[in-house]
């Protein structure tokens, strides 16, 4: 883990954005205050229902059979479940344990989830029998003691009594490992404490409008955010849980009028999704009154038409290691919701690099890897985390994401931003989603290609029609696509973020 100056400590500590309040503490109370709030899954496979108590029964029954097994504070417990009943049960069950949880993305697949049970040897692991990509593998948990498999033998591990209280451990420990969900090739374990975590749930939920509605959260509880707006925040605010473990358009529409429930955001696409269905009409629009947007890029001309409709877009940035950089509060002034990334969130400091790269320093900044490598590598001896990103900062103290590092296109020696040229193609009629990035150009070493995903009804667009696009634009030339490619899908991350590694081995593959 990284080493945290002692003045940030005591800034934090002494303005109780830090405090002795471990997750457990924190579930427990919130618990108690509503037991009564509704606890629902929307699901074609185990749909389910009821209360935060029969929740929180499951929780407390499966926390006094692992501590029946010897589990405790320290010990890892590692769940790799869909969005279901279960694994808000083993969530906070192991926080009452005062365990460190390491929730695992359902579609991992048997290497993603090899390398992170072999990096973080869990004492627990508590999985599905099959779902979807998911399908229990004996072999990859053959080290690990304690296995639970949902729809075979999970009800084996929870006791008749259920355990009361919490097991106190020390707040400044680790209550989770989030391994990012794969914009890199290599999933990295982000190490969080019950302060950080806790400072972030808070965090966030102050973020939210007050009338957003009882929300659908569709994000997989495997990811960070998903995990933190399915089993956290609602149980602060003491509001319904409604979860569903496959995103359906379709679906979350039909629930808009069934169940009048909301959706409020996430990445552009959960979004986009929507208003671009063809069942879509201005019946659903009392449903999508807000759009948190974050999670990745998020291009100008969608939070204009998302405005244009009516709905109060409001963005954020931040990252599995620090997840609450900026935001914009939802009545800020327009330009600065529609058009920037917000500015610093309380406790948070941020600073640009010569090159424009951001660093950034807060209460909800994570405390290292599991790597201690890279923990040396992206954290310096005074606190700050160098996140990659590039920006820029306004007058105001709002910053704009302008690119990652990673996203920059070399053409013959020139950088290319690729999320302007994604800006440019997303005013085309036609496109939905545009995605570019570098392909290998035998004479300039790289070049820009552009993937499209279409509009429904719309025909892909010629490349004569986007040079001309660009052209009216003012784009500069060299920056215009030199190739373009159809897509009907992106390869996403559980959040919902193209995974722009692949795309650039795709097109490289095929080239």
């Amino acid at each position: 883990m990284r080493s945290i100056p002692a003045d940030l400590v005591a800034r934090y500590e002494q303005q109780g954005w830090w405090t002795d309040e471990t997750i457990g503490d924190l579930l427990a109370a919130g618990l108690a205050a509503a037991p009564d709030a509704q606890f629902r899954i929307h699901s074609s496979i185990r749909p389910w229902s009821g209360t935060f108590s029969d929740v929180e029964l499951v929780a407390r029954r499966l926390a006094a059979g692992l501590r029946e097994r010897g589990v405790g504070p320290g010990d890892i417990v590692a769940f790799q479940l869909p969005n279901w009943m279960e694994a808000a049960a083993t969530f906070w069950a192991s926080s009452f344990l005062g365990a460190t949880v390491v929730p695992i993305v359902h579609f991992y697949g048997h290497k993603e989830v090899g390398y992170i049970l072999g990096a973080i040897k869990p004492k627990v692991f508590i999985s599905a029998e099959k779902f979807g990509r998911l399908e229990y593998s004996p072999e990859l948990s053959a080290d690990v003691p304690i296995v639970g498999v949902v729809g075979r033998d999970f009800d084996n591990l929870l006791a008749d009594k259920p355990m009361s209280g919490i097991i106190e451990t020390d707040a400044a420990l680790p209550a989770l490992i989030a391994f990012t969900s794969g914009t890199t090739s290599s999933p990295k374990g982000v190490i969080h404490s019950h302060r950080t975590l806790g400072h972030e749930t808070r965090q966030l939920s102050g973020l939210y409008p007050p009338d957003r509605g009882s929300q659908l959260t569709a994000a997989p509880v495997g990811h960070f955010i998903g995990m933190v707006n399915a089993f956290l925040i609602p149980v602060l605010d003491g509001t319904p849980i409604n979860l569903t473990d496959a995103w359906d358009p379709a679906q979350a529409m039909a629930l808009m009028k069934s169940d009048g429930l909301t959706v409020g955001g996430g990445a552009t696409y959960f979004v986009t999704s929507l208003i671009d269905h063809p069942d879509f009409t201005d019946e659903h629009l009392p449903f999508m009154r807000y759009a948190g947007l974050g999670g990745s890029s998020v291009p100008a001309a969608i939070t204009k038409r998302l405005d244009d409709l009516g709905i109060t877009v409001f963005r954020s940035y931040g990252s599995t290691e620090h997840p609450s950089i900026v935001g914009s509060m939802y009545d800020a002034p327009a330009d600065k919701r529609l058009f920037t990334d917000g500015n610093p969130l309380p406790g948070v400091e941020v600073r640009l690099g010569e090159d424009g790269e951001i660093f950034s320093r807060g209460p909800d900044l994570c405390i290292g890897y599991t790597d201690p490598e890279l923990t040396e590598r992206s954290f310096d001896a005074d606190g700050w985390y160098r996140t990659g990103d590039v920006g820029v900062i306004d007058e105001d103290g709002y910053l704009t994401i302008t690119d990652r590092k990673a996203d920059f296109i070399i053409r013959g020696g020139e950088n290319i931003s690729a999320l302007e040229v994604e800006e440019v193609l997303m005013g085309l009629p036609a496109v939905a989603e545009a995605v570019v990035v570098a392909a290998p150009d035998a004479r300039l070493g790289e070049h820009a290609a552009g993937v499209l995903r279409l509009k429904s009804g719309h025909s892909m667009p010629t490349m004569d029609e986007v040079r001309a696009h660009c052209d009216r634009i003012g784009l500069a030339k060299q920056k215009w696509p030199e190739e373009l490619h159809q897509t009907d899908e992106f390869p996403r991350t559980a959040s919902g973020k193209v995974q722009k590694f692949q795309v650039r081995k795709d097109i490289a593959t095929s080239a």
